[in-house]
Order: C-alpha cells, then sequence, then structure tokens
C-alpha cells in the first residue's frame, strides 16, 4: 500500500499527468476550432463540403492508432520530423476535427430557422447572424456532446505512449517495469485519470449551467422579493 501511495505523489506521477492534461486540451481546443470550420465549410459550395464529407469519412472510418502511428513513422520521410508530443497532438487533433465537425453541424442544424429569417427581416448581415443568432444557440445544443469528447481524448491520449510520448500510461508501463509492481503502478495512472476526469466533468458541467439561459432566468426570478398584493398595507398594522 505504501509503494501505491507513493506512486500517486511522485514527481514522475505528476508530470505525467500535467503532460497528459496539456496533451488534451490542446488536442480539444484544435479539434473543436478546426471542427466548426469545417462545419461552416459544409454549408459552402459543394464542392467544398464534397472535400469535408471526405475529411471526416476518413478520419472517422479508420482508428486512432492507426493515425498516430502514420503521423509518427510517415512526417519525418517527408522532411517532417516532429517530437513525439507534436505527432501526438497533430494525429490526435486531426481525428477530433473530423468528429467535432459533425458535432457543431448537428448543433448548428438544430437552431431554428425561422430565427435567421427574423433576422434578415431585421437588416443583419451573415456574419452578424451566424454571430449573434445561430452560434450563441447552437453552442448550448453542442456543449454536451463536446464535453464527452473531451473526456474521451483524456482517455484516448493514453495511446501517444506507442510512440514515446512521457504520459501517464508510459510512466505507469516504465515504473511497473522497474520495480514489477504492475498493480501498484497502473492503480496509481487509474488514480489521476480519475482525477483529471472529474475535475473535466465539473468544469464541463459549470460551463453548461452558465449557458443555460433558461435555468438562469429562473433563478433570477426566484431570487426576487414577491411582489406586494393590492390592499395588504392597510392590513399591516406595522405599516405607516
Amino acid at each position: 500500500m505504501g509503494g501505491f501511495l507513493d506512486k500517486v505523489v511522485s514527481s514522475q506521477f505528476l508530470s505525467a499527468t500535467l503532460l497528459t492534461f496539456e496533451l488534451t486540451v490542446l488536442s480539444m481546443l484544435i479539434g473543436v476550432a478546426g471542427g466548426v470550420l469545417l462545419a461552416l465549410a459544409k454549408g459552402g459550395p459543394r464542392t467544398l463540403g464534397w472535400l469535408v464529407d471526405g475529411y471526416v469519412w476518413l478520419f472517422r472510418g479508420t482508428p486512432v492508432l492507426l493515425q498516430l502511428i502514420f503521423v509518427f513513422n510517415v512526417l519525418p520521410l517527408w522532411g517532417l520530423n516532429l517530437s513525439p508530443f507534436t505527432c501526438a497532438v497533430v494525429a490526435l487533433s486531426l481525428n477530433e476535427i473530423a468528429y467535432m465537425a459533425e458535432i457543431v453541424r448537428g448543433g448548428l442544424l438544430g437552431v431554428d430557422r425561422g430565427q435567421r429569417t427574423a433576422a434578415h427581416m431585421l437588416g443583419l448581415s451573415e456574419v452578424r447572424i451566424l454571430r449573434w443568432v445561430v452560434l450563441p444557440q447552437a453552442a448550448r445544443l453542442v456543449l454536451p456532446p463536446t464535453g464527452n469528447q473531451f473526456v474521451g481524448m483524456l482517455k484516448t491520449s493514453a495511446l501517444a505512449s506507442v510512440v514515446s510520448v512521457q504520459d501517464l500510461m508510459l510512466t505507469a508501463q516504465r515504473q511497473a517495469a522497474a520495480d514489477f509492481d504492475y498493480v501498484g503502478a497502473l492503480c496509481a495512472a487509474a488514480v489521476h485519470y480519475l482525477v483529471l476526469t472529474t475535475l473535466l466533468t465539473f468544469a464541463l458541467r459549470w460551463i453548461e449551467r452558465r449557458l443555460d439561459v433558461t435555468r438562469r432566468a429562473a433563478a433570477r426570478r426566484d431570487r426576487r422579493p414577491p411582489a406586494a398584493q393590492p390592499g395588504t398595507a392597510a392590513l399591516d398594522p406595522t405599516a405607516r
């Protein structure tokens, strides 16, 4: 038990946890940004839509591990010598872009087209309609599945260990090979993964509550003092 606790708080596991978190956040940020761009491009010219469909088909139809190994082993043959961490970010981001493009596209389609029509009648340009009408409403629809993707990315990042990224998984494997304590090392890694997923889950729920306009409006109504009924002042013996 002592060896397990020592591993949990060791500098090696703490550094690996930080690296895993950085890998997850960078890959997700690039994935979300790229997914938004592809989803918007899907509504553009037909040829551009076909290219987006091809990209989504390719990266959703092949394993992440294959894409990771491809980036790590093939890019140097083309003169692109990247660090293992950068290769992992590139591969995970390219894969996530494909999934986020479909998630964002579904969110955009979920916004009532009548609101676009009303915005046009008010004289708003397409850019302003997208900025002030469509995207804020689509964000509330997109956030829950994006949160699931975030947690999934955290666990998928363990695949980066196959290209020598010193993440939690590789740290646990090397520590277990060093002292033959596989149970302690793997359980220590599991504790760190659980802590990260729990923190991410709470953060995403907080963001969902912040974006839930209906719930916030109801909370403001509940905090308002009740309005005085007509004639109550005359019946109140303390009223002057």
